[in-house]
């Protein structure tokens, strides 16, 4: 039930019913003047718990903005950038909702505090003021009515008259006070509903604005969200395979230190500890030692690894002589002396064990250590980029394609190993390799024959992006520009051999068609990029930097993937001559070289001294020459003009020259080539009525068809002699 309503007419009476109803309004305004007060109290707690929020969120931020991270390696893929960027984007965002936060806080104070005092204390306050007042006037009317009553009736009439007019006029100023507070005490019950709570709705729309504005960071940051999220679950996907790759060395580590002993620029390192002469004896100091055997520089570094600093300055000696010290010539054991060519005395070094002595005594005594790089750990030669290497991939893909494209975890579940040595002892038989592409029976399951593929790959001599590009590709992929990455690799992958770079399209090409169907497979580019960064982009050493370069591998594979069309159906934007193709395909080669049949004749443009030129190769017979010096003047004249940038400077037009073969009959040979070459340029020479057939196509018919005889004759020498000799 609600308060009843305060009548103005109640005044006047006075009445007892009335009073009781004044009491009821006067308890509901102490009431509310208790609540209000600790209401402002709490309030103030409140804002002062929010500054301190606050500060405590704004410390958190600024210690996450400060932090960086170091990863391993000399570069980071993108995922682990996305991360390292992740603490500034939580702080930005942290410091942001602070800043409205504060914003909130400054004006809960104008909204809620300020009000509700003033509420308490102007409209509270008042009544209470008049509460006392009508108090104070009701005591004074009672008094004087009651004295008034106890007046004599035998009183003059005139003293009669005067005390009458005297309580009328306290009566009347009393009922004007009762009027007043009523009307006042009525006022604040009803401005508290609105005067009350309508700073409450304040501070509450403030709130609401504060963590809307949290809302709206929310929405913003969501995309950064969810790219952290895959980069995170990327980066987790790569440490599982790396952590077991580096698990996996460590344990080779530990079986045999030796077998896997890092390739290192010194001949010999490691720790020794040489004799020292000291005022009060001798002493052994540990250093950590270096030897170069080409320059026969050793190198000390005083070290102590207890309290890991340096214990002196390093010195450096000039390697004289070397000889293993006798135990019975001195108490420690492991000992040998070293002479030096600029130092004078000798430095008796004592080693770590008897086996870190005779690993030191051969270095020294020029003797190289046994390094030993990556070995593959498959059987090499059993797979080659051969008719049948092609063939198993072809069954392999098509079997895949065919029968468990959309099979979930392709290529990343693994088979029996019995079974895919099986399977791939069948692909490779060259009775079976003969056969039709598709002849990968049903019984074999699918993830026995991606662990087949996946095999094959491995068990080639070298991986099929080869060893001597890896750094190469290894850079691409850290580039900071996307554009830049595809580029690089796109120039790399035309630098393999054609083989190579054959069997990467074949392969490339069935793993965007995987890639396209993840939605069943659940295998997307990354996780492609997983599966076959180690296979194709394996390194040469095994050592944890190289393991912690595998999530660029993995990049290297996903560019791949993406841009297959582009990268094998195009030709990059600068390509390389053909010399430098010819170059990089035949460094980057294992298989023997080709013949000599094989090799391209080029013209070798740069002009050398008539001095250097006189002694010619005995085999080129003169009747050759008598035929071409007549033709090449003309022909290399008319092809300057064409040409006005070929000169000796451009990278582009060197080129190899063919090794000649020692054994070659001297002039045979020679006189039949000779003979030849005329009758092509007489059958070839055009005739007036076709100006179109220009000298450069003669040339190119004759070297077209002395394709055959390259063997027999120096052709980048000949010509530009035979047309100087000509023009002379």
């Amino acid at each position: 039930m609600g308060l009843p309503a305060l009548e103005f007419s109640d005044c006047c009476l006075d009445s007892p019913h009335f009073r009781e109803t004044l009491k009821s309004h006067e308890a509901e305004l102490d009431k509310t003047n208790k609540f209000i007060k600790e209401l402002i109290k709490d309030g103030k707690s409140l804002v002062s718990a929010l500054k301190n929020l606050s500060s405590a969120k704004r410390k958190f931020a600024d210690s996450l903005n400060e932090f960086k991270f170091q990863c391993i390696g000399d570069a980071e893929t993108d995922d682990e950038m996305c991360i390292a960027r992740s603490l500034q984007e939580f702080a930005t965002v942290l410091r942001n909702l602070e800043d409205e936060r504060i914003r909130m806080i400054e004006n809960a104070s104008e909204v809620l505090i300020t009000p509700l005092e003033k509420f308490r204390k102007e409209q509270i306050g008042a009544a209470k003021e008049a509460k006392k007042k009508y108090d104070k006037e009701t005591e004074k009317y009672c008094g004087i009515l009651e004295k008034h009553l106890n007046l004599s009736s035998k009183k003059k009439e005139s003293q009669l008259q005067e005390a009458d007019s005297q309580v009328d006029l306290v009566r009347q100023h009393f009922y004007e006070v009762s009027l007043e507070y009523v009307f006042k005490v009525q006022e604040v019950q009803e401005r508290k509903m609105f005067e009350f709570v309508e700073p409450l709705l304040a501070f509450l729309q403030g709130l609401f604005t504060f963590y809307h504005h949290g809302y709206e960071l929310a929405k913003d940051f969501n995309d950064f969200k969810t790219q952290l999220t895959i980069s995170i679950q990327n980066t987790r996907n790569r440490f599982e395979g790396t952590r077991s790759e580096v698990e996996s060395l460590m344990k080779k580590m530990k079986e045999n230190p030796l077998e896997h002993k890092t390739i290192s620029p010194y001949t010999m390192e490691g720790y020794l500890y040489v004799q020292e002469k000291r005022h009060f004896g001798t002493s052994w100091v540990k250093h950590y030692c270096t030897y170069q055997r080409d320059s026969k520089q050793i190198t000390m570094i005083p070290f102590d690894q207890k309290s890991g600093g340096k214990g002196g300055e390093d010195e450096s000696v000039t390697l004289k002589s070397c000889t293993r010290r006798k135990t019975d010539s001195i108490e420690k054991r492991f000992c040998f002396d070293v002479e030096a060519v600029d130092r004078p005395g000798v430095i008796t070094m004592q080693a770590l064990s008897e086996e870190d002595r005779r690993l030191w005594m051969e270095a020294m005594d020029g003797r190289e250590p046994v390094y030993n790089s990556n070995k593959d750990s498959q059987s090499e030669g059993t797979a080659q980029l051969d008719s049948i290497g092609f063939s198993i991939i072809r069954k392999c893909i098509h079997a895949v394609e065919t029968r468990g494209i959309n099979e979930q975890g392709l290529y990343r579940i693994v088979g029996v190993n019995s079974r895919v040595q099986k399977l791939l002892s069948i692909l490779m038989d060259p009775k079976t390799a003969s056969e039709t592409e598709t002849d990968i029976c049903a019984e074999w399951e699918i993830k026995t024959i991606t662990s087949a593929l996946k095999t094959y790959l491995r068990m080639l001599p070298g991986p099929l992006m080869m060893y001597q590009f890896q750094r190469s590709f290894i850079k691409a992929a850290k580039l900071e520009n996307q554009e830049s990455r595809v580029s690089e690799i796109h120039s790399l992958v035309h630098r393999l051999p054609e083989k190579n770079r054959q069997m990467l399209q074949l392969l490339m090409n069935h793993l965007a068609n995987v890639a396209n169907n993840h939605k069943q497979n659940l295998m997307t580019v990354a996780n492609l990029g997983v599966v076959f960064g180690p296979t194709l982009l394996r390194p040469q050493e095994e050592t944890v930097a190289a393991i912690m370069d595998i999530k660029f591998q993995n990049i290297v594979i996903e560019i791949l993937i993406e841009n297959h069309e582009k990268i094998f159906n195009t030709v990059p934007d600068a390509p390389l001559t053909n010399a430098q193709l010819h170059l990089s395909r035949k460094k980057s080669s294992d298989s023997k070289p080709p013949s000599c049949s094989e090799r391209p004749l080029t013209l070798f443009h740069t002009m050398q001294s008539p001095e250097k030129q006189e002694p010619r190769n005995s085999l080129i017979d003169s009747s050759l020459e008598s035929v071409i010096s007549s033709n090449a003047n003309s022909i290399l004249n008319s092809s300057s003009s064409l040409q006005p940038n070929m000169n000796s400077s451009d990278p582009d037009l060197d080129v190899l020259k063919p090794t000649r073969p020692n054994s070659l009959s001297p002039r045979k040979p020679a006189s039949c080539f000779a003979n030849a070459c005329l009758l092509i340029v007489n059958q070839e020479r055009p005739p007036e009525s076709k100006p179109n057939f220009t000298p450069l196509a003669i040339l190119a018919h004759v070297f077209g068809a002395i394709q055959p005889y390259a063997h027999l004759i120096h052709v980048q020498r000949l010509i530009p002699h035979q047309a100087r000799r000509s023009s002379s």
